[in-house]
């Protein structure tokens, strides 16, 4: 590495310092200058601007998102790529909120980092595939702005949760609500068994005075854990059609008779 790409380089990193740790707003000039042991005009003669420097910021976190992109093996399933290629995005964010942020957290019209337009070049050869494969219900374009909309915005809703509230299943349920509209595939169907728990927590609210507030803190949660089950969990009886159910409700009881004594 030369001198212009070491002194290049450190600038970067401490730009990427002061990203990581106070934010965007902290990467200045004058800070960024100071922490990379640099002069600022040194910073405007190698990234022209500032917004040449945060591209750089951007790109070095990238390389290892698109690093691992890249080294994503294509099946012989467009669709299952596609659901992959969602998984490492919001993965991505995750491992990396601060470049993320920086990347898609603050709009700027008319400008789009070069790291991000190689990322929806990606995303377009993994769309272009599942409709060259015949199994898109829209456009090309309509289908990547749609797909990138909503991982984009699940992996902004999840940085922004404390770590330790981030319910990573809601990515998956959006994945597959999504890319389900667009390729005709549907979802995996909500069980019985959440859909009551949906349906129960729906109108609680009717029913004041009923519990109290422990009670229905508690019963709140065990309805959340249920409505969020991904398992069969039916209680027997309970999937088969309701006048099945009601017809076992009305069936008389045989009451055994009791064996002869002596």
């Amino acid at each position: 590495m030369g001198e212009r790409e070491e002194v290049r380089q450190r600038i970067v990193d401490a730009a990427t310092r002061l990203l990581e740790s106070e934010g965007r707003d902290a990467v200045t000039t004058r800070a960024v200058s100071a922490a990379a042991g640099v002069q600022p005009p040194t910073i405007y003669r190698l990234f022209t601007d500032m917004r040449g420097l945060l591209d750089a910021v951007a790109e070095s976190g990238f390389d290892d998102y698109l690093r691992r992109k890249h080294e994503q093996r294509l099946t012989d399933d467009p669709v299952a790529d596609l659901h992959a290629g969602w998984d490492l995005h919001v993965r991505f964010g995750l491992d990396y909120p601060a470049h993320y942020l920086l990347m898609y957290g603050q709009a700027d019209a008319g400008h789009r980092p070069p790291a991000v337009q190689e990322a929806m070049a990606r995303l377009r050869m993994l769309v272009e595939r599942i409709a060259a494969a015949g199994q898109l219900t829209a456009g090309v374009d309509t289908v990547i702005t749609m797909v990138h909309a909503a991982c984009v915005g699940i992996t902004l809703s999840l940085i922004a949760s404390p770590p330790t509230e981030r319910d990573l299943e809601r990515s998956r349920r959006l994945r597959e609500a999504t890319i389900g509209a667009v390729t005709g595939r549907p979802p995996v169907e909500t069980p019985d068994l959440a859909r009551l728990a949906i349906g129960l927590k729906a109108v609680l609210d009717d029913s004041d005075g009923v519990l109290s507030p422990g009670e229905r803190a508690l019963l709140d949660e065990l309805l959340d854990r249920l409505a969020d089950s991904d398992s069969p969990g039916r209680i027997d009886g309970l999937n088969r059609p309701r006048s099945a159910r009601l017809n076992r409700l009305t069936e008389p009881t045989a009451i055994p008779l009791a064996e002869p004594t002596g």
